[in-house]
């Protein structure tokens, strides 16, 4: 006798389940922000711009680990291959409670990253599986508008946790999150690759899907779009700690700053999600992407005469403008490079990931490794590499079809 399928879930616990498995790397992320000096102090790190490869290196562990996840669930499944991806996520997160150094931290957030990878990758994978194009957007924008809700109270949680405990407990809550979800995903998910359209593990197929892939000039083209904007957020997220505790002295206010530039990229993605279906995606890129170098050349001229901190006001509102075009970017970009690929969406999904994250990393890593206690290396990333996206966007815009 067939065993019976589940049945699908409705749409709202659908989206709530992928931005769940979204959000489980920002939390990874966010929540440790505000205890970066304290894990620094506690493992000997006498550089402060060094805390900050905390943060930096989960990124160097999503980009390897998305080369993996996305052949992987081509060939097993997407179910078996969040699994995986969960195990090595529970590895990292014990790695980094009981480190003692600084190389062992890092080591347990590149395994964090490497796990973290497959829930990100396959979820854009499962939901690549169920829609697509502009329904895939406003999908995606829909998620995105969820999960934004965690970076919002994630410092907040790991403001908190320091307030009555040791910061490894900050690890431990992310792990015990992460056991949530692997209930409800084992649970409630459907398998969405069925067996006849899977790809078997063969590193042929694998090089010509990826041959595929970075053949298509859209996909490639979006991709690195992402990469270039991904590198300001990215260089943003790794000095937001000692730009706003040490420059601007708000301590423990924080995460409620951060929150409110959180609010910027979950308000952007859900109004995308409204604007993306009469719009469409590339008008929607264009006039983000635009915004970002706009915003960022402007306030470069503004904020020489205030140099080393403009008034905070002023800074937060370049921030949550900046940003909330970020945030019509992200999901917009991501949709507009797997669109060609839904027949190979899991290896569509590890490369569009992969190559953008590959190229963040040394791109924001060089950003935050430049603060010298002013906010200017910070908008001139948004600036330089607003305006590379900026590029990309209006001439695959144009070319592509």
């Amino acid at each position: 006798m067939k065993a019976q399928q589940k049945p699908i879930m409705k749409f709202r616990e659908f989206v709530a389940l992928m931005a769940m498995m979204m959000s489980l790397t920002a939390l990874s992320i966010d929540a440790m922000l505000p205890a970066l000096p304290k894990i620094g102090n506690d493992l000997g790190v006498t550089e402060p711009n060094d805390n900050q490869l905390i943060i930096s290196i989960l990124f160097l562990g999503l980009a390897i680990g998305q080369l993996f996840y996305g052949p992987l669930s081509d060939a097993i499944g997407r179910k078996k291959a969040v699994y995986i991806g969960l195990v090595f996520f529970f590895a990292g997160c014990l790695t980094s409670i009981f480190s003692d150094n600084l190389f062992i931290m890092l080591l347990g957030r590149a395994l964090q990253g490497f796990g973290l990878s497959g829930t990100r990758t396959i979820s854009v994978a499962i939901i690549r599986d169920r829609f697509k194009g502009d329904q895939m957007a406003q999908v995606m924008s829909f998620v995105m508008a969820t999960f934004i809700i965690v970076p919002t109270i994630a410092p907040f949680m790991g403001q908190g946790i320091l307030w009555i405990a040791h910061w490894s407990f900050i690890f431990w809550t992310i792990l015990g999150l992460g056991l949530i979800l692997f209930v409800w995903f084992s649970t409630r998910q459907q398998e969405t690759l069925k067996k006849e359209n899977r790809i078997k593990f063969e590193l042929k197929k694998m090089l010509l899907a990826a041959k595929e892939v970075f053949t298509t000039r859209a996909s490639i083209g979006y991709t690195i779009a992402a990469g270039f904007i991904s590198s300001a957020f990215v260089g943003f997220l790794n000095s937001s700690q000692q730009i706003f505790q040490i420059q601007y002295g708000l301590g423990e206010k924080f995460p409620l700053f951060f929150a409110m530039i959180a609010l910027s990229v979950g308000s952007a993605s859900f109004i995308n999600g409204q604007m993306v279906v009469k719009h469409g995606m590339k008008k929607m890129v264009k006039w983000a992407s635009i915004g970002v170098c706009l915003f960022s050349v402007i306030f470069l001229g503004v904020i020489f005469g205030f140099i080393p901190s403009p008034p905070l006001v002023l800074f937060m509102s370049y921030l949550c403008a900046t940003v909330f075009c970020t945030g019509i970017l992200f999901g917009n970009l991501n949709s507009l490079a797997m669109e060609p690929l839904g027949h190979i969406a899991g290896m569509g999904a590890a490369i569009v990931g992969s190559v953008s994250t590959f190229i963040s990393v040394p791109f924001g890593v060089y950003i935050g490794l430049s603060y010298n206690g002013t906010v200017v290396p910070l908008v001139i990333g948004f600036a330089v590499f607003g305006a590379l996206a900026m590029l990309v966007v209006l001439f695959f815009g144009k070319s592509s079809k």
